[in-house]
């Protein structure tokens, strides 16, 4: 099964059309574009001490054809080789345009009910702070909103963030994105 699904995802990926920003747009009333990010939204681990709470989020309704959506937030300057998913939300419903302060908690209590969680680099459910190492530039954290023309994704629970950003990228109609950054 996973190998029929995965030859239609590629299948998909050739002949999908993403349209980018024009009318839909991704904000944060705790977090705006380009800023530092707060103690909130850095790690509390790693020796970084911050609170690991998910900002606020809110997006304009996608476009014609939305059934759900997804959000990531990925840092491609960890020294990885492959950067670093802090966090991955998906078959968030396509009525829902917002996500409250903290909703990345590991309970899920505050995401819609259908709304699943992906398993972050941390090995987590949840959303995963920033906490890059000492003295590295400030790297750079981007928050995606996808627009998708599919009503969930059927994923494994512990389904990698490559993976699963592999099957928000098959079937996206739209996304919007906005960067933070940190350093210490």
């Amino acid at each position: 099964m996973f190998r029929k699904l995965f030859l239609v995802v590629v299948a998909l990926c050739f002949t999908a059309t993403v349209a980018f920003a024009g009318n839909f747009k991704l904000t944060s009333p705790t977090l705006k574009s380009g800023a530092t990010l707060a103690a909130d939204q850095l790690f509390d681990g790693f020796g970084c001490t911050g609170k690991n709470q998910s900002p606020a989020l809110k997006w304009t309704p996608g476009p014609k054809g939305t059934k759900s959506y997804a959000i990531t937030v990925y840092d491609p300057d960890a020294p990885t080789g492959s950067g670093w998913w802090h966090w991955v939300v998906y078959n968030i419903p396509g009525n829902v345009t917002e996500l409250a302060y903290g909703a990345g908690d590991a309970t899920g209590k505050l995401l819609p009910s259908e709304a699943l969680q992906g398993r972050t680099d941390y090995g987590t459910h949840a959303f995963g702070g920033a906490c890059p190492p000492k003295g590295d530039k400030p790297h750079r954290y981007i928050f995606t909103v996808y627009a998708l023309k599919i009503e969930k994704i059927d994923a494994p629970a512990e389904a990698s963030a490559a993976l699963l950003g592999f099957m928000i990228h098959a079937n996206t109609l739209a996304k919007s994105s906005f960067t933070a950054k940190y350093g210490r």
